[in-house]
């Protein structure tokens, strides 16, 4: 018998083939859907973390304890539903206060609602009382006060003058 010159694929090299490119073509298919459905994701958080920011900003500009307390609401863009409240707890610093904020989206588009929760300390004066305000910068001035004291002699007790240069130089004249 006689070769031919003409080559070609076997049947069987041409099914191995076409399974390898499938099997390249699923993997590829499902890389694809996860980074379509990362964008997803990540343009919804985006918007939920602006719609955050400025609620926040929102409750930072009220002026008034209780109506910061009693919280609020407003629409966003996309018919999002923004509901947010605050508990606020005095700290040990006039002026000072912890703020627990929360701050419910609601999106149409999602089944349930995404909750965000911060904690922050906020230095604001109007949400002070003037009598827990005084007492608080009066127990500060005592603690400096007794810290002071503790410094002063334990700079005495080890030999060391508590003198500095510039009362030196008032006592010489």
């Amino acid at each position: 018998m006689k070769r031919s010159a003409f080559r070609a694929f076997t049947l069987l090299e041409v099914m191995v083939a076409l399974a390898v490119f499938a099997l390249a073509a699923v993997m590829l298919g499902a890389a694809y859907v996860n980074v379509l459905m990362a964008y997803e994701i990540a343009g919804r958080s985006t918007l939920g973390d602006e719609d955050v920011k400025f609620a926040r900003a929102q409750m930072l500009a009220i002026a008034e304890r209780k109506k910061v307390e009693e919280g609020g609401d407003f629409e966003s863009t996309g018919n999002r539903r923004l509901r947010w409240s605050a508990t606020i707890e005095s700290t040990n610093t006039a002026d000072l206060f912890l703020v627990h904020f929360t701050c419910e989206v609601n999106d149409p588009e999602s089944r349930e609602p995404q909750k965000f929760q911060e904690d922050f300390r906020v230095l604001r004066p109007t949400w002070s009382e003037p009598a827990e305000r005084d007492r608080l910068r009066q127990e500060a001035r005592q603690r400096i006060e007794e810290h002071n004291a503790a410094q002063g002699k334990n700079v005495g007790s080890s030999g060391a003058s508590t003198n500095t240069g510039a009362n030196k130089a008032k006592g010489a004249k």
